[in-house]
């Protein structure tokens, strides 16, 4: 029998690689989606045929425990969140339910149907926020500066709470920031590719930008979802920060994607907008990375400047198809 995953969050940028990787370890994959009436599987629709879909929501419990008793996973991977940083000022209390809520809903199905199934919860670098230390460690203490950084740090802290409550096997995944060309428009990476492809083509005369001084270490989701699967293999569960452990401003993503393009400087081209700041910064994010590096044995393998090239040259292709 193979072995059988379940993800949340599966029509999302991780779901997707995630999904891809899995599949070719020979797993039986299943995802669980809400239901919509908008079309949300454009990242895994190359996957359609190989994979299962469920009904379920992060906000009704029973809709959960039905699932994980009927499917019976050896693996839950919970990527499912309210995941704009932005949004989560707009929507507090959601971002709430979701992200920080439905960790403990998935938690409780796997107690109530079988403690055995391994689970790993998507926490993040935002969790950090306004950093004590630097570069970023597990045992770095958080100072989250967003709603969806709150709601991070209790989906984190709450897995960390089962598993050492309930003899659970529940990883957080300390993941800082991973983008593809799969990464949803309103994240500041796809919007400056997706701007930058716009100029190139003809199609735009400038690009609109919150803060460009903000830093992030910044890799490719393909290399991350890697780490996800890594950890649940370990004979004991834990905690790990996953990063590349260098640091770039939104200035140097802007300066490489104009570049690629062939474009020069992206200053003649870019207008900084304080609608797009904002409430409460956080300035810089650096992973310590080490120990995914010494227990996993996972490193990244993709550069951040073969990222922004990827990420540009795909919006490209991709705009160029429905240039007349």
């Amino acid at each position: 029998m193979n072995d059988v995953a379940l993800i949340t969050g599966i029509t999302g940028q991780d779901g997707s690689y995630l999904a891809e990787f899995l599949l070719e370890k020979g797993y039986r994959v299943v995802g669980m989606t809400r239901r919509t009436s908008t079309d949300v599987h454009e990242r895994i629709r190359h996957l359609i045929d190989d994979i299962e879909f469920v009904s379920g929501d992060l906000l009704d419990q029973s809709s959960i425990t039905a699932i994980v008793d009927r499917i019976r996973p050896n693996e839950i991977y919970n990527l499912a969140a309210q995941s704009f940083v932005p949004t989560s000022w707009l929507q507090p209390v959601l971002t709430g339910e979701f992200t920080a809520l439905g960790v403990t809903r998935v938690l409780e199905a796997i107690r109530a149907v079988d403690p055995k199934i391994r689970f790993y919860q998507a926490s993040s670098s935002e969790m950090f926020g306004k950093v004590r230390e630097s570069p970023q460690r597990e045992s770095t203490p958080f100072y989250p500066r967003s709603p969806y950084g709150v709601a991070k740090v209790y989906g984190h802290l709450i897995t960390v709470n089962y598993r050492e409550s309930y003899d659970l096997f529940a990883c957080g995944g300390i993941l800082f920031n991973h983008e593809s060309q799969r990464r949803g428009k309103e994240f500041v990476t796809r919007k400056i590719s997706d701007g930058v492809a716009r100029i190139k083509l003809g199609l735009a005369k400038q690009l609109r930008m919150g803060n460009l001084d903000a830093q992030r270490d910044w890799g490719f989701a393909g290399d991350y979802v890697r780490a996800m699967w890594l950890m649940l293999q370990q004979e004991k569960p834990d905690d790990y920060v996953i990063g590349t452990g260098r640091m770039h401003s939104v200035r140097d993503f802007l300066r490489v994607a104009f570049d690629v393009a062939g474009l020069g400087s992206y200053e003649p081209f870019v207008v900084v907008d304080q609608a797009f700041v904002r409430p409460a910064e956080v300035d810089h994010l650096i992973a310590d990375a080490s120990k995914a590096k010494r227990v996993l044995g996972w490193e990244p393998t993709v550069t951040f400047e073969q990222l922004v090239e990827m990420m540009v040259k795909s919006d490209i292709e991709l705009l160029r198809k429905h240039v007349p």
